[in-house]
């Protein structure tokens, strides 16, 4: 039997995108190998958000070429956001890759293999069709928790983000297709689910008819076997409070939101395009609180903009200590070609970038190490994930608010299993606790 190999670089959508690229090759017979070297066929699922990341897939790229020298029958195929933003220029940067698939085109792999394998090099597939969401089974990787999918592209534009140009224009699939999904999976017992999107707020805005994110949460609500339900990435211009109450009155849905900011200056949001303002913001948030218990809340903050001046950073530091998230993911911005934001004036020196995110992150961590510690003796649910990455004598699970708890290794404990967790001390990143039998 030939063998495949993945290589998942990104997002959690290329995970998922991967998860139905591993069923297709299965369908026709490919089983996978965690060997690269004896692999028939090596895919790489590419992301494009930063110039470093294509880089480093390029880099993958180069050493592939000493298989193809070895086995010619090998072949290897390119998808993701960066075959759909540099398409046939792939080719004449790598001449042993064979296939070119876009974001829009997994569904074709088994076909583009087939005409390889009959003698026609260099298949390409990019076509952005926005009319249709093909319905594509996935293999799960995980033992109990899985990717769902629920709507793909992105019409925000923000003027930093290449997404919306190698993904395309939001589509969202169709309701009952979701819950059957999700039904199907927890038959097959998965507990935990995400569902993913670009920008899972404007989920249901293209069928026109008043369908929404809320209308799939309470579909969802429920369903036998599903614990959880996990949901990525939000955006404050499509949320609702009609959407904020679907949330909160879900049975299944976790505490966790992420809200992704960006910024705390108005004159900076607006530059990136983002469509709403600080004041909004808070209102959203305010609401949020109000109707979902315990929430949590993360967010997003790209420091460095170009034009960003030091009133409004301090904007940024103000609104951290404002709403006091839980934990900020924060980066300095680095420029994407193709992007309005690439070419702007007033490009921010990488010293200061680095200065302003490093005062962030000073003031963020004390912020989550405020709010983790009231979390010292009380006992939390929490699924079992298994051993620490970084310490196989510690497994660890999250909280339905997200939070990690670490724990002693506990030989009568399963993967997937749903244990009451007392937290004996809290740290800024993880808390440290043990498991009441």
């Amino acid at each position: 039997m030939k063998s495949y190999y993945i290589y998942t670089y990104g997002c959690q959508m290329n995970t998922a995108d991967s998860e139905r690229l591993s069923h297709q090759l299965e369908s026709v017979g490919y089983i996978p190998t965690e060997n690269v070297e004896t692999a028939d066929l090596i895919l790489l699922n590419t992301c494009a958000v930063r110039e470093n990341a294509e880089t480093k897939v390029y880099g993958r790229i180069g050493e592939l070429k000493r298989l193809k020298r070895n086995n010619k029958n090998l072949i290897i195929a390119v998808t993701g956001c960066m075959a759909q933003k540099n398409q046939a220029e792939m080719f004449k940067r790598a001449p042993h890759i064979d296939i070119v698939l876009g974001t829009h085109n997994i569904q074709h792999i088994n076909e583009m293999i087939e005409a390889v394998q009959h003698g026609h090099t260099h298949q390409i597939s990019v076509d952005m069709d926005n009319s249709v969401l093909p319905e594509l089974e996935a293999k799960p990787n995980g033992s109990f928790y899985a990717w769902v999918p629920i709507m793909n592209g992105c019409n925000k534009f923000c003027t930093y983000c290449i997404v919306p140009h190698v993904r395309g224009r939001e589509i969202s699939r169709p309701v009952e297709a979701i819950v059957k999904e999700v039904t199907d999976l927890g038959v097959k017992g998965f507990k935990e689910i995400t569902l993913l999107g670009q920008n899972v707020n404007s989920y249901g805005l293209d069928f026109k008819d008043g369908t929404d994110f809320g209308t799939l949460v309470d579909a969802l609500d429920g369903i036998p076997g599903i614990e959880r339900i996990r949901y990525m990435t939000s955006h404050p211009q499509d949320m609702s409070k009609s959407m904020i109450d679907a949330l909160g009155r879900s049975s299944n849905i976790v505490t966790h939101l992420h809200l992704p900011i960006q910024s705390g200056s108005n004159r900076i949001l607006k530059k990136m395009n983002r469509h709403y303002t600080v004041e909004h913001y808070k209102e959203l948030l305010s609401y949020c609180r109000e109707k979902i218990k315990d929430v949590v809340v993360t967010t997003d903050i790209i420091v460095g903009f170009p034009g960003e001046t030091e009133e409004d950073f301090q904007a940024t530091l103000q609104l951290l200590k404002d709403v006091r998230y839980d934990m900020a993911y924060t980066f300095i911005y680095s420029k994407r070609s193709g992007t309005p934001a690439a070419t702007m004036d007033d490009q921010i020196p990488e010293e200061i970038k680095r200065v302003r995110l490093q005062k962030l992150m000073d003031v963020q961590n004390e912020i989550s190490y405020e709010l983790n510690k009231p979390m010292e003796g009380q006992v939390f649910d929490i699924i079992v994930e298994g051993p620490s990455p970084r310490d196989e004598d510690m497994w660890f699970g999250r909280t339905s608010g997200n939070k990690m708890v670490l724990f002693p290794k506990d030989d009568s404990l399963s993967i997937g299993q749903t244990v009451p967790a007392h937290i004996d001390k809290a740290q800024t990143w993880v808390c440290y606790g043990s498991i009441l039998k």
